[in-house]
C-alpha cells in the first residue's frame, strides 16, 4: 500500500511540475538563446526556461511540456521569417504571450509580427533592463511595440560616448564585429556584411567575449551601454 501511495505522490509532483509556467526561447544562435534564457531565469521570475533552435523544436517542446507562459521568438530562424510559427503559436497556445526579438531594424517587421499574433517586439540592441520591462508588461496582459496606437514607448538607448576597439584590447576587425553585435545582428548577417566566413565571425565573437570578460551577447550589450564603437 505504501508503495502505491508513493507512486501516486510522485505522479502528483510530476503533474504539478509540468503545469508550472515556463518560458521558451526560440533562437538558432546558442549564445544569444542562452543569454535570453539566463536573463529570464535571473531577472524575470521564470524557474524554468527551455530553448529551441527552430520552429520544429519549439513545437516539440510544446508537445512534451505544454504551452509556455512566454515565448521569446527570434524573427529570423533557419527556416526563414518566424511569421508562420507565430501564427501556429497564437492558435495553439491562446494564453501564451509572444515576444519577438530581432537585430533587424526594418519597421515593417513590427507590423508583420503584430499581424501574425505577437504581443510585443524588441530589438536585440536594446538594454537588458528594457527587455525585463517588456516581459513584465506582456505577462500582465499588455503589449509592446515601438509603433502603433496602443504601443508603449520604448526607452531610448544612448551610446553617444565613442570608444575605440584598442581601448578594449580588440583588433580593428573585432571592433567591427563588436559594433554589429551591439546592433543585435546575428553571425550570418555579420559575415555577409564583412564578407568573411561565418566560422571566422564565431571565432571573433569568442575572442571578444573573453577579452571583455563576459559570457554572452546580452552581457556585452549591458557592459557597453552608453557607448558606441568608433570607426
Amino acid at each position: 500500500m505504501s508503495r502505491i501511495l508513493e507512486k501516486c505522490r510522485q505522479k502528483m509532483l510530476e503533474n504539478e511540475t509540468s503545469e508550472m509556467p515556463y518560458a521558451l526561447v526560440i533562437d538558432d544562435h546558442p549564445l544569444v538563446a542562452r543569454g535570453f534564457a539566463e536573463y529570464l531565469a535571473t531577472h524575470c521570475g521564470f524557474d524554468t526556461v527551455r530553448i529551441a533552435s527552430n520552429g520544429d523544436e519549439c513545437l516539440q517542446h510544446i508537445e512534451v511540456d505544454g504551452c509556455p507562459a512566454l515565448a521569446v521568438v527570434d524573427f529570423w530562424l533557419p527556416e526563414g521569417a518566424a511569421l508562420m510559427l507565430l501564427g501556429k503559436l497564437a492558435q495553439r497556445c491562446i494564453d501564451a504571450r509572444l515576444l519577438v526579438v530581432s537585430g533587424d531594424e526594418d519597421g515593417v517587421i513590427q507590423h508583420k509580427v503584430r499581424e501574425a499574433g505577437a504581443h510585443g517586439f524588441i530589438l536585440k540592441s536594446q538594454p537588458p533592463e528594457l527587455f525585463a520591462q517588456v516581459v513584465s508588461v506582456l505577462r500582465t496582459g499588455g503589449v509592446w511595440f515601438n509603433q502603433g496606437g496602443d504601443s508603449l514607448p520604448a526607452l531610448a538607448t544612448c551610446r553617444e560616448l565613442p570608444i575605440h576597439p584598442h581601448e578594449l584590447g580588440l583588433t580593428e576587425r573585432q571592433g567591427q564585429v563588436l559594433g554589429m553585435i551591439l546592433r543585435g545582428l546575428p553571425n550570418k548577417r555579420i559575415a555577409l556584411a564583412l564578407d568573411i566566413a561565418e566560422q571566422t565571425v564565431k571565432e571573433h565573437v569568442t575572442n571578444i567575449l573573453a577579452k571583455l570578460g563576459v559570457s554572452n551577447r546580452m552581457e556585452v550589450i549591458a557592459s557597453l551601454r552608453g557607448r558606441r564603437i568608433a570607426s
